[in-house]
């Protein structure tokens, strides 16, 4: 397999730098994070047209209801407007929405318009699109834990038999593959408390562009990056080598 041909199963993003946008434009934060949805609509059609299955975006993070409340509020209603706007494109390029995250939190006509969007794309076969809203790892392990000490507690689970699969079985992300490919924009180098888990042997990529300013070509740019890596987990030999083991197992 040719390097350009490997192709990450499972791309995630940190969609960092919209407020910094807004900012160096002279306009309104809120501006920043209107102007971050064409980037969205980018990274999706690219990831289809390529052929990756899932591509996971930091929307909202846990720490992000710490922000103003104007500014929650707007990114609450601009939610709103895409998960109807976006939703017909959506169907039409065959991606289906799955939402990970705490919703308890989000008001009842965020609520359903998300529920809205998921069940409506539900027959999308060709990218599932996870979008982390109210996401924090670090929550998400907490209660993957609590969730296995109850089955446990109540003799439902022998303690013995929980391992790497039946924990990951546990998390928000349940059914999907870990993430080949973190991709985080805006210059910062931290994972800011996104897929601790999932995100054991990704590859990294960070880069300078804001999110606002993120093109197909910067995305083409981190998947070249992607495919030039030299991915053993800790095994010996060429990434062809080891993927043909993998094949011949």
């Amino acid at each position: 397999m040719s390097a350009r041909n490997r192709i990450p199963q499972h791309v995630a993003i940190i969609m960092d730098g919209n407020g910094r946008w807004a900012e160096r434009h002279g306009l309104d934060r809120n501006e920043g994070h209107v102007r971050g949805v064409e980037p969205i609509r980018t990274v999706v059609r690219t990831a289809v047209r390529h052929g990756i299955g899932c591509l996971t975006l930091y929307a909202f993070s846990t720490e992000n209801w710490g922000r103003p409340a104007a500014e929650v509020g707007a990114l609450m209603e601009l939610f709103c407007r895409c998960a109807a706007s976006e939703m017909p494109e959506l169907r039409d390029q065959g991606v289906r929405v799955r939402i990970i995250g705490d919703r308890s939190r989000f008001s009842a006509e965020v609520r359903e318009n998300l529920e809205a969007l998921e069940r409506d794309t539900t027959r999308g076969a060709r990218l599932t699109l996870v979008l982390a809203l109210d996401y924090s790892s670090r929550a998400e392990l907490v209660g993957a834990a609590r969730r296995l000490a109850r089955e446990a507690a109540a003799g439902r689970l022998d303690p013995e038999t929980i391992d790497e699969r039946r924990f990951a079985d546990a998390l928000w992300t349940a059914g999907l593959p870990d993430p080949d490919l973190v991709i985080r924009t805006s210059g910062e180098q931290r994972l800011s408390n996104f897929l601790l888990w999932q995100a054991s042997y990704a590859e990294l990529c960070f880069t300078e562009v804001l999110w606002p300013d993120f093109t197909e070509a910067d995305f083409e740019h981190a998947l070249d990056e992607y495919a030039r890596r030299d991915r053993r987990f800790g095994r010996v030999g060429t990434p062809e080598e080891c993927e043909r083991r993998d094949e011949e197992k």
